[in-house]
């Protein structure tokens, strides 16, 4: 059974949370801890799928940096999903620093940007899953994992990119050599699904690997249609 743990010392914001996802996926297990100590006792006994996590836990001010460090310690790609009060355009920055999948700041978010969000980390969660122990990928390749936010790599050299950008590096990679339209990338777009927009995640990325590659051309446009992933030849020597 899919496990997720539910961190959160505010008893009425843990309770709605937990329902949340209990309404969307009755078949998930839903654990709920209220402070540092039994949360961090229950992430190395537990083998969550997900944990939802606030920050602030009681007088801990940033408690929840503490057991997303312990998380990344045991290596095993758990997702983050960080819900606190705290300002989100100081701290989704450090957050994605932590190597957490998402930030949503209390307040500012409906049941339904929730769900979609959790629902986006659980599908993920259980394709990484399943290709645990598959083939690494050979050397030279684009490195994908759509969990942890240090990774892609390219070359063996990280590339820093947004969620979204992800996303539409991972739609374009996994179609290699087919035109993506914009119309399937409105798709793995969350908000401002439009063709300006797509264009501009689209240079995102391009700007990201030529930091690492200045001679990346692994992106081409297709004029009117949308993008294609161009397989890069080998590097000689």
């Amino acid at each position: 059974m899919t496990r997720v743990a539910v961190i959160e010392d505010d008893l009425p914001t843990s309770r709605q949370l937990a329902g949340w996802i209990r309404s969307a996926r009755p078949d998930v297990a839903v654990d709920q801890w209220f402070n540092r100590d039994d949360a961090e006792a229950a992430l190395a006994r537990e083998p969550y799928d997900v944990v939802l996590l606030d920050i602030e836990l009681g007088r801990e001010r940033h408690a929840g940096v503490a057991l997303i460090n312990a998380i990344n310690k045991q290596g095993q790609g758990v997702p983050v999903l960080v819900v606190s009060a705290m300002p989100a355009a100081i701290y989704r920055s450090i957050m994605k620093a932590l190597d957490a999948w998402d930030y949503l700041q209390k307040t500012t978010f409906e049941e339904a940007d929730f769900i979609e969000t959790f629902l986006e980390i659980l599908r993920v969660a259980r394709e990484r899953k399943a290709q645990r122990g598959a083939p690494a990928a050979a050397a030279g390749e684009l490195a994908l994992d759509p969990l942890w936010q240090r990774t892609p790599t390219w070359r063996g050299e990280r590339i820093n990119l947004p969620l979204t950008a992800q996303r539409i590096l991972a739609t374009l990679y996994q179609r290699s050599g087919e035109v993506v339209s914009y119309e399937d990338l409105f798709d793995v777009v969350k908000s401002g699904r439009n063709r300006d927009n797509v264009r501009k995640h689209v240079s995102t990325i391009r700007d990201a690997f030529r930091e690492v590659d200045p001679q990346f051309e692994g992106i081409e446009n297709v004029p009117m249609r949308g993008f294609r992933w161009v397989p890069s030849p080998p590097r000689r020597g």
